[in-house]
């Protein structure tokens, strides 16, 4: 997708780097890994139809986010997350992802998560009928330090909604508009949070 694509060229790798250790949880179709540069790329899924979209380099693992048994402990640098956590049906459900993903991390590592904040679209957000889980940046936030990560950024209105929505569709007005965060608050909708695994 064009999107993914100006999104990882003109922001996520930047913020992820390209000499990292990257898992894509809950990847989907692959638009985040596919077009995301790293030194190693895992994608993981419960659907095995995603396998077909990834790129040849890519290793899936069919496994849900809570038991991811294919990767050790302590071997990726970087997980990646967007739009998943409002689908999971509860807290609990929530809270033993982020226990997983720690995990998987390495000392230092860091969790990507983006997703719907509720604060800015009560209404919206229940217009799709596999929504669970109401976060916020501020109880995304409270979880993760609950589950012992250290959170380094919150951003609480990144992108807007859905590709439906006032994203600008052409790649150039992409790339301009993540170069004006203050355009960030008055167009974002979804949260960005950066959270990292503790040095040992």
């Amino acid at each position: 997708m064009l999107i993914w694509k100006t999104l990882c060229e003109n922001f996520f790798q930047q913020l992820i780097g390209s000499d990292q250790v990257v898992a894509d949880l809950a990847c989907g179709y692959g638009e985040f890994i596919n077009n995301i540069k790293a030194k190693k790329k895992f994608a993981i899924d419960l659907n095995s139809d995603a396998r077909q979209f990834l790129d040849p380099e890519i290793e899936f693992c069919l496994a849900p986010a809570s038991a991811i048994s294919q990767l050790g402990n302590d071997i990726v640098d970087v997980v990646f997350t967007s739009n998943f956590l409002e689908h999971l049906k509860t807290k609990e459900e929530c809270d033993a992802v982020f226990a997983e993903v720690l995990r998987i991390l390495r000392p230092g590592g860091r969790f990507v998560i983006m997703g719907p904040n509720i604060r800015y679209l009560a209404a919206e957000y229940w217009d799709f009928y596999d929504h669970y889980l109401p976060l916020s940046h501020l109880s995304l936030e409270e979880g993760l330090v609950q589950a012992g990560y250290e959170v380094e950024t919150i951003v609480p209105r990144f992108l807007p909604y859905t590709t439906r929505s006032a994203l600008p569709q052409h790649r150039v007005l992409i790339a301009l508009y993540l170069k004006l965060p203050p355009v960030w608050r008055i167009l974002g909708k979804q949260f960005l949070a950066v959270a990292r695994k503790p040095a040992k």
